[in-house]
């Protein structure tokens, strides 16, 4: 490859961590027909939403847990939301699932599905879920103290519907640093055969892998990261993921979260690839690569217990970026999530990177197709565009009567999104921007998804990705100035949110 991830300036501000980001209740009113509220991304009822939390597929069912402060719209104390769909895309509300104790708050984590009972706390007829989750002692943390975040675990016999707390808990306790957190579980089966749980903590600035052979007991194995990957900020929400490469090799990919010290300032998803072995991760090498090179796509995790068949690594993301997410102008919520992606990898002149493409069941909610010119108009604000790349640059844009509008293009070697004429930008001094992402290989395809406050750009069904959240006074209703594509269409997108 002819560029270097790991020569990208990354440009690092000051921001409000988690640990004081906090705000007054709001009374909300009722958020029918609300400003900005998306047609097909999932948003919380009311209130506040960060990270994703607990995903998994049962019988059909895919579960979205989620950080959630149901009593205002910013950052408070934190519960489990949660949400069932059968597609990813139709959601259904469901009842706070975990809700904060004398322990703290319950902030992020992962499920899973016990099938073997080894945790006993169900049976073989009915294997227990169990949720790993951070405790984070509100208390603790304004002291002198560095053991305020433990990890905790709930379980559910009854496919997540209710969930009891381990009278246990913490089942594992701060070693006596201060971010200890974000536990992903996946069971893993070592070089001798045996499988073992193996949870991947986010610890500082490094990541923390530990086993277990219950879900109770945890054995910390090994680190990594101390002096490898984008620094200056706090790690998060880590995830570690099995896939077969193209030549048909088994590597690893470990998502690691950080916030600051991403690409577009603010917060970000960095991945690493290599070998997980006997506890060890291993880098195939020490270059930087971002999941994402928009500013809000952020602590972004997988659904876990995904069926054989299906084959896929599924993903979603919290939409947003810890700059500028509790100021921006929603009403009654805040935040949503990224369209759910699917993972694989591919190479690059002998590179691995990771693609995330949009899933495949993104095409259903097309309900109307429009073969477009120079100057179209958009059929509101949900909507798909796609096009093939017959140039080594292109350029297009929306608009909308407001005169408001957002700017795509490639030129020497980079992919833009240029948001700075969006709409309303005044909440945050760094939200008006152009984002940008090197690209060296060619683009052949593009496909933007738009709806009520954001788009999310896909070159070559995900091989470059860039999210971004925008405000417009008034819909996208036209596109123009289109260089370089050729079968430009534009799919009207059913509402699947309400």
């Amino acid at each position: 490859m002819n560029f270097k991830f790991s020569q990208i300036v990354v440009l690092i501000l000051s921001v409000v961590l988690l640990s004081c980001q906090k705000g007054e209740n709001i009374t909300f009113e009722n958020p029918t027909g609300e400003k900005y509220r998306p047609e097909y991304h999932f948003t919380p009822p009311t209130g506040w939403m960060n990270d994703p939390n607990g995903m998994f597929f049962l019988d059909g069912t895919y579960h979205l847990f989620y950080q959630h402060y149901p009593d205002s719209t910013v950052w408070g104390p934190m519960h489990w939301g949660h949400a069932t769909s059968t597609d990813m895309l139709t959601w259904e509300h469901q009842p706070i699932a975990i809700y904060p104790d004398s322990l703290g708050y319950i902030f992020s984590g992962s499920a899973v599905l016990d099938i073997e009972n080894s945790s006993e706390l169900g049976t073989i007829e009915n294997p227990p879920l169990v949720a790993i989750f951070t405790y984070h002692d509100p208390v603790g943390e304004k002291t002198t103290s560095t053991t305020f975040q433990t990890q905790g675990i709930a379980y559910s016999l009854d496919k997540g519907k209710s969930w009891e707390k381990y009278s246990g808990n913490p089942v594992l306790p701060n070693p006596g640093i201060r971010d200890f957190r974000d536990p992903k579980v996946a069971k893993i089966q070592n070089s001798d055969g045996m499988a073992s749980w193996v949870m991947t903590l986010a610890v500082k600035d490094e990541i923390h892998f530990y086993s277990s052979p219950d879900l109770i007991n945890w054995t910390l194995l090994s680190t990594f990261g101390k002096t490898l990957g984008a620094h200056g900020g706090v790690w998060e929400c880590p995830d570690l993921l099995p896939f077969t490469a193209p030549d048909g090799q088994q590597k690893w990919v470990l998502l690691v979260s950080i916030n600051p010290g991403g690409p577009q300032q603010g917060s970000a998803t960095q991945y690493f690839i290599g070998n997980f072995e006997n506890g060890v991760f291993t880098p195939d090498d020490e270059m930087i690569r971002w999941l994402d090179y928009g500013p809000d796509n952020y602590a972004g995790v997988t659904w876990s217990n995904i069926p054989d068949a299906d084959g896929r690594t599924l993903f979603i993301g919290w939409m947003s970026n810890w700059l500028y997410s509790q100021v921006v102008p929603t009403e009654s919520w805040r935040s949503a999530m990224t369209i759910p992606r699917d993972l694989s990898l591919f190479d690059v002149n002998g590179t691995l990177l990771l693609k995330s493409g949009p899933v495949k069941e993104m095409e259903s909610l097309r309900i109307e197709t429009f073969e477009i010119g120079k100057n179209s108009s958009l059929p509101g604000h949900a909507f798909e565009f796609s096009a093939d790349i017959d140039s080594d640059n292109f350029a297009f844009k929306i608009l909308n009567e407001s005169g408001e509008e957002i700017l795509f293009s490639k030129e020497n070697g980079l992919i833009t999104i240029d948001r700075r004429n969006a709409g309303p930008n005044d909440f945050h001094p760094d939200f008006a921007a152009a984002h940008a992402a090197p690209m060296s290989w060619k683009a052949e395809k593009v496909r933007l998804f738009v709806d009520a406050h954001s788009v999310e750009l896909f070159i070559n069904e995900g091989e470059i990705v860039m999210t971004s959240t925008v405000f417009p006074e008034n819909p996208f209703t036209k596109i123009e100035s289109t260089s370089g594509l050729n079968d430009e269409k534009i799919f009207k997108l059913k509402k699947v949110m309400n």
